[in-house]
């Protein structure tokens, strides 16, 4: 009989992250790294499960008004 793992195994499924184990978690942490690497924006994930949640820097603006900046508006060292 099948395990669902094995199952996805073979159907190739790569839409979700692998069950998680306790007793073998260093091997399912790096099995989780490397399936998020492998996604779109994988370093922007990675970075927010490391560090936590983006949080967007603002602007003050003459009214005394504050706005998040837009992405042009960035530094290269609040880029990711």
């Amino acid at each position: 009989m099948s395990t669902l793992v094995e199952f996805m195994i073979v159907a190739d499924a790569d839409n979700r992250p692998p069950m998680l184990d306790k007793p073998q978690y260093e091997s399912w942490k790096s099995h989780i790294e490397l399936y998020i690497r492998g996604k779109d924006n994988g370093r922007i994930i990675h970075n927010s499960v490391e560090n936590g949640l983006l949080v967007w820097p603002t602007v003050a603006l003459e009214n005394d008004t504050v706005r998040p900046k837009t992405y042009e508006e960035l530094s290269d060292k609040e880029k990711l």
